[in-house]
């Protein structure tokens, strides 16, 4: 088929390259002339894991073309996916300035029938506004689908290959069968439904996997008090399969471009009609103040942050993606600031677009060893595989005092006991030295007789 795909963010990019790869004929369009720049010469203008080498080759075969011409990009096109970004509002709706431009761009300039297909996620009943909209511009006739993505950033393009389902809303059966063919190379399960229904599922599941994470975290803050291990009540909990062991992972709250801002759009939805979302509510409040959970140990260990060296290491809101978008390091590195401290932050991908939100007073460091020399206390945010991977010892070796807080469970407790660290996890027993010498610094838990991972 051909296809126009309307952005080339996230999710359109990866929509385009992806389809292209299973034999359609695409074009991407986009107002940035700088991005389609970049991207007709092969360079993807985001992070995504194999993103770019599937792109250069859809170039060379001829699959994929990209333009700053709505004429261009809709001229000959059977289908038009539309994956313009939503972002949240300051009240958390959803702003769909950049869907309703997109659209009037399509009602203007397409010639002949074709199937406009909503990607961006948007509010219930959006979809019927963006077909009244379009009739207001063109005579034309068309047909409208919803059909929500699910990609996670990180693991996008496999995602697209190796997905659970792919949702179609349509009133119109016909469409519905067309855009069902062209996935049909992926051969991944298809469930067909009305608009609104296919609009609702891709809120329902991100706001259901909000929920998990949030939960977790909350048992992770009951185990730390009561003496328990986060990580064997989240496996036993996991081998029950009406739960599941995905999304149990304790930490310091979600981030990114879809949960924050899809569980804000979807208590405004409900308040729209006048449910009060309590549960969703508390998500987000939990979410809130757990990103802060890292600042509140530091500040209980360490009597005061001022001139304090804290290393930061990960500030993408979760690896194999450079996306800053509610970022937990966001938060964290500005308290920081705040109370003084010196932060000197590493990433393997996202300093240039982290240096663009966080306070100009962080001093960026080229690896994980130039970041933690000298450091007084080191911050894990994000679960880098690099980061992972990291000797223990080496914090040892390189730190004032091997003191390491992380927010992401990265290291076995018995890991960081054979290296003789002290280690601050989520919802685990802490590690610690056998002694504490420096008069500045008293233990979170020294009352406590066995502090050590057994």
């Amino acid at each position: 088929m051909k296809i126009s795909v309307v952005g080339t963010g996230y999710v359109g990019l990866v929509t385009g390259v992806t389809l292209s790869e299973i034999g359609h004929q695409v074009i991407c369009l986009d107002v940035d002339t700088l991005k389609i720049k970049m991207l007709r010469n092969g360079q993807s203008p985001i992070y995504e894991p194999g993103l770019e080498d599937l792109l250069r080759k859809n170039i060379n075969d001829g699959n994929i073309w990209f333009t700053s011409s709505s004429t261009q990009a809709f001229a000959d096109s059977e289908v038009i996916f539309i994956a313009v970004g939503t972002p949240a509002n300051h009240d958390g709706t959803a702003n769909l300035f950049y869907l309703e431009q997109a659209v009037i761009e399509i009602a203007k300039n397409i010639k002949k029938r074709q199937i406009i297909v909503t990607k961006s996620t948007v509010p219930v009943g959006t979809n019927q506004y963006i077909k009244k909209l379009i009739e207001k511009y063109t005579t034309v006739e068309f047909d409208i689908v919803s059909n929500p993505e699910f990609l996670r950033e990180g693991s996008a393009i496999y995602d697209m290959f190796h997905g659970d389902r792919i949702v179609i809303g349509s009133e119109l059966d016909e469409a519905a069968a067309i855009i069902g063919q062209l996935y049909k190379p992926l051969k991944i399960p298809i469930y067909k439904t009305d608009i609104r229904s296919a609009e609702m599922i891709k809120y329902a599941s991100n706001a259901f996997l909000a929920t998990k994470i949030s939960f977790i975290n909350e048992i992770a803050n009951l185990c730390d008090k009561v003496g328990a291990n986060v990580e064997a009540v989240s496996y036993g909990m996991g081998l029950d399969q009406r739960i599941g062991n995905q999304f149990l992972q304790a930490g310091i709250g979600y981030g990114g471009s879809c949960f924050p801002k899809d569980t804000k759009a979807l208590v405004q939805l409900a308040g729209n009609v006048k449910h009060e979302f309590e549960l969703l509510k508390a998500v987000i409040d939990v979410n809130n103040k757990q990103q802060m959970l890292l600042v509140e140990k530091v500040k209980k260990r360490i009597t005061s942050l001022l001139h304090k060296n804290i290393a930061v290491l990960g500030l993408s809101f979760k690896p194999n993606t450079d996306d800053m978008r509610e970022a937990a390091s966001l938060v964290i590195i500005e308290e920081l600031v705040k109370q003084g401290a010196t932060v000197i932050a590493y990433d393997p991908v996202a300093i240039d677009e982290a240096k663009k939100y966080l306070p100009t007073e962080v001093v960026y460091a080229k690896s994980i060893e130039t970041a933690i020399i000298d450091a007084d206390v080191v911050l894990i945010l994000t679960e880098w595989e690099e980061i992972k991977s990291f000797n223990l010892h080496q914090y040892k070796a390189l730190m004032k005092k091997a003191v390491i807080f992380d927010g992401r469970n990265c290291y076995s407790l018995p890991e960081a006991e054979r290296a003789g660290v002290e280690y601050y996890s989520v919802g685990r027993p802490l590690v610690m030295k056998q002694t504490i010498d420096e008069a500045s610094l008293s233990p979170i838990y020294s009352d406590k007789k066995d502090t050590t991972a057994s």
